[in-house]
């Protein structure tokens, strides 16, 4: 089982790989859409290159919870109310969802992935 620093290597390769950015940008704080500018395009990219590093499966909504940010029991007025916000932390358990719950609209939600998070996610994968 891979320790955590070779996740975040393994992670940050992948990440430097699959959207052309340097290594030292890739840190566990960088979040992937505003920090590394990934568009949705490249995380179908990135969840097949982590599959293939790690030997594991990436089910879309394990990373991407759309039918909670689309469903009107969890969101009203384009925000996610308290109700999403546990169902949110019910199926990210590896996410920091701390900045969104500040200002929980479902327009902030893209940007709330951290190469942490995808760290973390991986290790539960991995090590589960």
């Amino acid at each position: 089982m891979p320790s955590q620093d070779e996740i975040f290597s393994m992670v940050q390769e992948v990440l430097v790989d699959a959207l052309g950015v340097d290594d030292d940008e890739v840190t566990r704080e960088a979040t992937l859409i505003d920090d590394l500018g990934a568009e949705s395009i490249d995380f179908l990219d990135i969840v097949f290159k982590l599959e293939k590093a790690f030997g594991i499966q990436i089910p879309r909504e394990e990373l991407s919870p759309e039918d909670i940010l689309t469903n009107s029991q969890y969101v009203q007025d384009g925000v996610v109310t308290a109700d999403g916000l546990a169902e949110l932390k019910k199926r990210m358990p590896w996410a920091d969802l701390s900045d969104f719950e500040a200002e929980p609209k479902v327009q902030n939600f893209g940007n709330l992935l951290t190469v942490g998070d995808l760290c973390r996610y991986v290790d539960a994968k991995v090590n589960d």
